[in-house]
């Protein structure tokens, strides 16, 4: 099995990310050490690739992936956005600090976003893309599955919020799951 370090301290993206790509003989793992990267970029993939970068100076691995994750809500002009993990302390209050920001809100569609950047041992971008799931804002948190905003986002697809989908319908049609598989699509070239 090809193993690739993916740049996260979070297990249940590492878990999430391995679903996608069970049939596709990667393993994705968790960097060594201390990882704790400056993200100081003004876009998704801009943070994406300081992730990578900085996780490929102690990888084991020679491929290196890292994504960036937020929610951009139209009536909040794409707020929170890069942000979308530090908009408050945890996620409870990030999704209250949320459904405040939206309560006169009448235009309550959002997407999440996904870039996600593979890097080489040298840090240098091999391959880079950056995907959506469009939804809306619900009024209050539905579902038990998930993380993050999962509870208050509607996926337009599935008719239903995305944390009352399964893992196995999220692998589907989540942003994340999206761009991975035009990572995993490439690395089959690639490798």
């Amino acid at each position: 099995m090809y193993q690739i370090t993916l740049a996260t301290s979070n297990k249940h993206k590492v878990d999430e990310i391995n679903l996608i790509a069970k049939n596709y003989d990667i393993e994705f793992i968790l960097p060594d050490g201390e990882f704790d990267p400056v993200e100081d970029s003004d876009n998704f993939i801009g943070n994406a690739y300081c992730k990578a970068k900085c996780a490929s100076l102690n990888a084991k691995t020679n491929l290196t992936l890292a994504d960036d994750s937020g929610l951009c809500v139209d009536a909040l002009n794409g707020a929170p956005g890069i942000y979308s993990a530090r908009y408050a302390k945890t996620a409870k209050e990030r999704i209250e600090k949320l459904l405040f920001n939206m309560k006169d809100k009448e235009n309550r569609k959002a997407n999440f976003v996904c870039a996600m950047v593979v890097v080489n041992k040298k840090g240098e971008i091999l391959f880079k893309t950056e995907q959506t799931c469009d939804g809306s804002i619900m009024y209050e948190p539905k579902g038990e599955g998930g993380f993050g905003y999962d509870p208050v986002f509607f996926v337009k697809s599935e008719n239903k919020g995305m944390a009352e989908l399964s893992d196995v319908e999220k692998s589907k049609v989540s942003h994340r799951a999206k761009a991975l598989n035009c990572v995993l699509n490439w690395l089959k070239e690639y490798m």
